[in-house]
C-alpha cells in the first residue's frame, strides 16, 4: 500500500435543518487502502459517502481527490474523475438484463458521436463490442456471474442483485470505490462471497475502497484502516486491532457488554 493520499476529508460538516448529520469529520484514504467507516445507526456514515459523491453538499469543510478540491463539483464530474459507488438500497434497472445494467456503468464514457449512436454503426459498434468483451472477460468473470449475464435483473435473488450493482460500479473503471453496506441483508455464504470479491477488487485491481458496513466481523477481517463515527462526529480511527480495543468504540458501537465485545 502506498502512502499517497487519494481522498482527503477536512472538517466536513453537514446539517439538515436543526439536525447535525456530520460535525467536523476529517479522515483520509490512502492509495490501495480499504478504509471502513463504522458506527451506530444515524452516525453519519452514508452522509459521508453522499458528500464525497456529491449527492449532498456539505455546509463546511472540503473534500480533496488526488490533491484537487472537488467539494463543489457536480455529481457527474465526480464520476468522471474515477469515483464510483454502490448504494444501501439496490439501484438497478429491474427490467433490463444483467449485462445491460453493467454496461450502463461505462456508457457515459463512450466517445462515439450522436449520429453514429442513432444509426448504430461504425465507431459505436466497435466501442460497444469492446465494452462487452471487457465486461465479460474481466468483471463478470471476477464476480462469478457468467451464468446469469442474460437474465433480467428483477428475477434474481437479492444477493445476486447486489453483486450486479458492484459489477456496474466496476464498469466505470474506478480508482476509488465507495461501498454503502454491500453485505446488508445477505446470508453468511453471500456475505463471505461479497467480502472475497471486494478484497479481489482491492488487491488484484488496486482500487482504493471506502466501505460502510455494519458487519463487524467483515470489517475487522478485510479493512486496513477504520474510522468510527457517532452522532456525526469521529470518535476513533486506526487499524482494526486498535479499534477493537478502543473504550469509546466499545461503548458507542459495540455496547458495554463484554460478551458482545468478545465476539469480535
Amino acid at each position: 500500500m502506498s502512502s499517497e493520499t487519494v481522498v482527503k476529508i477536512e472538517n466536513l460538516s453537514l446539517s439538515f435543518g436543526g439536525i447535525r448529520a456530520l460535525n467536523g469529520v476529517s479522515t483520509r484514504l490512502l492509495k490501495g487502502e480499504l478504509l471502513a467507516i463504522i458506527g451506530p445507526n444515524g452516525a453519519g456514515k452514508t452522509c459521508l459517502l453522499n458528500c464525497i459523491s456529491r449527492f449532498y453538499t456539505p455546509q463546511e469543510g472540503r473534500i480533496f481527490y488526488k490533491g484537487e478540491d472537488i467539494t463543489g463539483l457536480p455529481t457527474h464530474a465526480i464520476a468522471g474523475k474515477g469515483i464510483a459507488r454502490t448504494f444501501q438500497n439496490i439501484e438497478l434497472f429491474k427490467g433490463m438484463t444483467v449485462l445491460d445494467n453493467i454496461k450502463l456503468g461505462r456508457h457515459t464514457f463512450l466517445k462515439s458521436g450522436i449520429f453514429s449512436d442513432i444509426l448504430y454503426y461504425g465507431r459505436t459498434i466497435r466501442e460497444e463490442l469492446k465494452l462487452r468483451k471487457e465486461i465479460e472477460e474481466t468483471i463478470i468473470d471476477l464476480l462469478e456471474i457468467e451464468t446469469i449475464r442474460k437474465q433480467v435483473v428483477g428475477t434474481l435473488p437479492y444477493g445476486l442483485q447486489k453483486r450486479v450493482e458492484l459489477a456496474r460500479a466496476l464498469a466505470m473503471r474506478p480508482d476509488v470505490l465507495l461501498l454503502d453496506e454491500p453485505m446488508a441483508g445477505m446470508n453468511l455464504e453471500e456475505t463471505e462471497d461479497m467480502a472475497r470479491f471486494i478484497l479481489n477488487v482491492n488487491n488484484m485491481w488496486g482500487v482504493s475502497i471506502i466501505l460502510v458496513e455494519h458487519d463487524m466481523g467483515v470489517v475487522m477481517d478485510i479493512s486496513d484502516h477504520v474510522c468510527v463515527l457517532e452522532f456525526g462526529m469521529k470518535i476513533a480511527e486506526g487499524v482494526p486491532e486498535e479499534i477493537q480495543k478502543d473504550p469509546q468504540v466499545v461503548r458507542a458501537y459495540l455496547g458495554e457488554d463484554e460478551k458482545t465485545y468478545s465476539r469480535l
